[in-house]
């Protein structure tokens, strides 16, 4: 056994309780569970918090207002021991939807009276039984897709409600063989310093193939859409993304970390780049801009399968001077 039961309990045991709460009570449950320092690391316009009361008030109490019956719809779950750290923190990761009834405006959002769908995924580091970080990543922009206010005129991949790993095997509320994770950290190792290769003029078809199964799925953010095959991920997203920016730093990560075949990072932010070319509509700029992403993979065999990336975009604009959420 890995020994991740009580940290994986414990969130579970959290999620049961915060997603029954309503108002006041959403603060009561962040109290019990979270340590007195406590870091909370979220999506724009919320950023980085610190106090539960505020986290209670500025997002949950509001999107539980606006989204009605809401319930939390797993995909991913597993732990791991953080390889930032040398493995000296134990971090839960899950990944799914909250689904709802869009019933009332959140963040100028106007609703539709029908079911949502907020894909998210979320990192919490557990320590004596208490949460004392969390990276909570949501995709504002996929939901605002769905009430067909949709900020982005030209996505390149398609847009999906994205569902989970194909396979149906990563809710692992039991612990998986550890050495299946060292592979799955490993593969994800050797992809990392693969980006690396930006610059170094190797065929991105032929870099993607060392690291990536030839049927990868990338499931990636709205305003950058899904793709599928490494063909059409090198056409409809990488050779864009990369002709778009120049001096893109290193990668910078908090937690990364792999159970079974499942595993993921996230940083804050996670690199820097210029958008020298422009981005998404958005004319070229030298400005240096943050990237903030979580990323969740799938191993198959020795290669990475599937991908879910979570980029803060609404950051990533209002860097940029453009405030997304004004134009819902």
């Amino acid at each position: 056994m890995s020994g991740f039961q009580t940290e994986k309990n414990l969130i579970r045991t959290y999620y049961t309780a915060l997603d029954k709460a309503t108002d006041q009570g959403i603060t009561q449950v962040l109290r019990d569970f979270t340590a007195p320092q406590y870091t909370w690391r979220a999506y724009h316009p919320f950023h980085v918090q610190t106090d539960v009361a505020e986290i209670s008030a500025t997002f949950w109490q509001p999107f539980r207002h606006a989204i009605t019956s809401m319930q939390r719809r797993i995909d991913v779950f597993f732990a791991g021991d953080n390889v930032i750290d040398g493995g000296q923190s134990t971090w839960v990761v899950s990944m799914g939807h909250l689904m709802g009834l869009f019933d009332h405006p959140w963040l100028g959002i106007q609703p539709t009276g029908k079911m949502v769908m907020l894909r998210y995924a979320e990192f919490h580091k557990v320590e004596d039984n208490k949460i004392t970080e969390t990276a909570f990543y949501f995709d504002i922009p996929h939901l605002m897709a769905q009430a067909g206010q949709s900020p982005f005129a030209d996505q390149r991949g398609a847009h999906n409600i994205q569902p989970g790993p194909q396979p149906h095997d990563a809710v692992m509320y039991d612990d998986a063989d550890l050495s299946e994770g060292r592979k799955t950290i490993d593969a994800i190792h050797a992809m990392i310093t693969d980006l690396g290769t930006w610059q170094s003029g190797l065929p991105i078809e032929e870099e993607l193939a060392r690291t990536w199964s030839k049927d990868m799925i990338w499931w990636g953010p709205a305003g950058i859409g899904s793709t599928y095959t490494i063909e059409r991920y090198a056409k409809q997203h990488a050779i864009p993304f990369r002709a778009a920016f120049t001096d893109r730093s290193s990668t910078g990560h908090i937690a990364r970390l792999a159970e079974g075949q499942y595993g993921g990072f996230f940083g804050w932010p996670n690199f820097t780049a210029r958008p020298t070319n422009g981005y998404l509509g958005l004319p070229p700029s030298d400005r240096l801009c943050e990237f903030r992403v979580i990323d969740l993979y799938r191993r198959e065999n020795d290669k990475l399968a599937e991908n879910w990336v979570f980029i803060d975009l609404l950051h990533f604009f209002s860097q940029m001077g453009v405030n997304l959420l004004d134009e819902s």
